[in-house]
């Protein structure tokens, strides 16, 4: 399974487990997750720790997440990501948009 989700009822919170690619393969599960309508949760975990690459789509896929969740507002952790999916955040600026964990 590239895309396991879960949604805490109580914090409002949707946690998103990526598999091993982060790219446009799971363009539609991510949105039918997370982008649809009516579907605005209070906070986001974007859990990469299983992720080995991922490629431009799946920086797209967050930043459509960012402003579905209210942009400047939105409360959205990236948790577990490796030193080199680290590095490709940070140089895109995604730690000035985003809290890494």
């Amino acid at each position: 399974m590239s895309l396991i989700v879960h949604h805490d009822a109580e914090l409002d919170c949707l946690t998103l487990q990526l598999g091993e690619r982060f790219d446009f393969s799971i363009h539609r599960d991510f949105h039918d997750a997370c982008l649809g309508e009516g579907k605005r949760a209070r906070s986001y975990v974007i859990d990469l720790g299983e992720v080995t690459g991922m490629d431009s789509s799946a920086l797209g896929m967050l930043l459509l997440l960012r402003e579905h969740a209210g942009a400047d507002r939105a409360d959205i952790r990236i948790v577990n990501a490796s030193g080199e999916l680290r590095g490709t955040l940070r140089v895109a600026g995604f730690d000035k948009l985003f809290v890494l964990h």
